[in-house]
């Protein structure tokens, strides 16, 4: 039986494209989920992206 991952967290140059990674990689609907972020991207010298990526936390909902 494989046992379906409850929370991850992931890396991304914004928040929004790791929400996008983390709903697609648990295949769930973003209703489904609590988002937490754990850390905004920081853009680098003259605003160059990716100087520190975006992390968050994503954990499926319980169901009442």
């Amino acid at each position: 039986m494989i046992a379906k991952r409850k929370a991850i967290e992931v890396e991304a140059k914004t928040t929004k494209e790791a929400i996008a990674a983390a709903l697609k990689d648990l295949n769930v609907r973003k209703e489904d989920v609590d988002i937490k972020i754990l850390r905004e991207e920081h853009k680098g010298l003259f605003g160059m992206e990716g100087a520190e990526l975006a992390k968050i936390k994503v954990s499926i909902k319980k169901k009442a």
